[in-house]
């Protein structure tokens, strides 16, 4: 305990459900009030350009479609990452391994030659395991020669960037792209039913919906999901428990990337139907999913609701950028203010302030 004049300081030993809510609520609120300045720059009301998106969104059948739309991919890679920070293992790669599953997707809509009531099973199979694939490469660099996993995570979304950038300008340019780059059209087997009236792939959405319901049985109730939170805890105690820190490491990445995977199998099979650039496939959405995580504060089931209020967050771009003529952009500021709010609000879950005069001690 420390006094500060009238306030004392106390540091909490456990935070309370309702401390972590509130706060995480504050630093969401404190993001959306700064942000109005960005509106003011653009010589916009904040108050009126809140009022359009709310419109836009939440008061439009078709603006709840979109936000749940933009969610999908976010619940999945979001829930995969809460698994990881679970285990203190920094995945900034989520992005990388979202176009691994769609690269891999698209190889098998494109060149599989499998039945069509195989195709999109055989398409989230491959996109699960070139995401899981691509995640394993840095645990095992972390693992085996200590290398830095948040840098070795976020080198590697560069790597696959890169390689879908060859692959649609290269060998899987389609012959009718007429210079654009992307590849040919996916047949219509290699394609998720919608919602009727949305563009809402309801099947990625109750795959991600069930992964949150999954993972949070396997953190809380299984052996695995133990050893997960004691070597999140500590790693020195794990290994004094005798736990396996490269099986935890790998379980942990083959889930997180393999999730992140399954988004971007998702999004080809439900959203584009071909490989495009790597800014049209995932519009930072495995970045954002760390935003996602982080709020969720360690739960997969919380994840689902704050990717659908990254989801609206999303959506709301669509709506700033066609009735307020401001860029889509500006969304990357909401999701960076957020972040920012959130990490600054870290010192108040573990510190309590409040309000304590000293009484004025009696003479005589």
């Amino acid at each position: 305990m420390k006094r500060i004049g009238p306030f004392v300081v106390e540091r909490r030993l456990a935070p309370s459900r309702g401390a972590v809510l509130g706060i995480s609520l504050l630093a969401v609120v404190l993001a959306l009030l700064v942000a109005a300045v960005i509106f003011w720059g653009y010589g916009v009301n904040p108050w009126h350009a809140y009022r359009v998106i709310f419109q836009g969104t939440l008061q439009s059948p078709q603006g709840w479609a979109e936000v749940v739309r933009r969610a999908i991919p976010l619940i999945l890679c979001g829930v995969g990452l809460v698994v990881a920070f679970r285990a203190q293992f920094w995945n900034i790669g989520a992005e990388g391994q979202i176009l691994a599953g769609a690269v891999a997707a698209t190889g098998v809509a494109l060149f599989s030659g499998l039945p069509d009531p195989w195709l999109l099973p055989a398409m989230f199979l491959a996109g699960f395991l070139a995401g899981a694939v691509w995640g394993m490469i840095p645990a095992l660099l972390k693992v085996k020669f200590q290398v830095n996993d948040v840098i070795s995570t976020l080198m590697m979304n560069y790597i696959m960037m890169y390689i879908v950038e060859w692959l649609v300008h290269g060998p899987w340019k389609g012959p009718t792209a007429r210079g654009f780059a992307y590849s040919d059209l996916f047949p219509p087997a290699a394609r998720l039913p919608l919602i009727p009236g949305t563009r809402i792939h309801w099947i990625t959405l109750v795959v991600g919906v069930a992964m949150a319901i999954a993972c949070a049985f396997l953190l809380s109730r299984t052996k695995l999901g133990y050893e997960t939170r004691v070597v999140g805890q500590s790693q020195d105690a794990a290994r004094y428990a005798g736990i396996d820190f490269l099986k935890v490491t790998l379980w942990v990445m083959l889930i997180s990337g393999g999730l992140a995977g399954l988004a971007g199998a998702g999004e080809m099979a439900g959203v584009h139907y071909r490989l495009r650039s790597p800014a049209h496939i995932s519009m930072g959405y495995g970045y954002t999913a760390i935003i996602v995580a982080w709020l969720a504060r360690g739960s997969p089931l919380a994840a689902v609701v704050t990717a659908l209020l990254f989801g609206l967050i999303f959506a709301a771009g669509d709506v700033i950028k066609v009735a307020l003529a401001m860029p889509f952009q500006v969304t990357d500021v909401f999701n960076g203010l957020i972040l920012f709010f959130l990490i600054g609000s870290e010192l108040l879950m573990y510190w309590h302030v409040r309000w304590a005069p000293q009484r004025a001690e009696s003479e005589g």
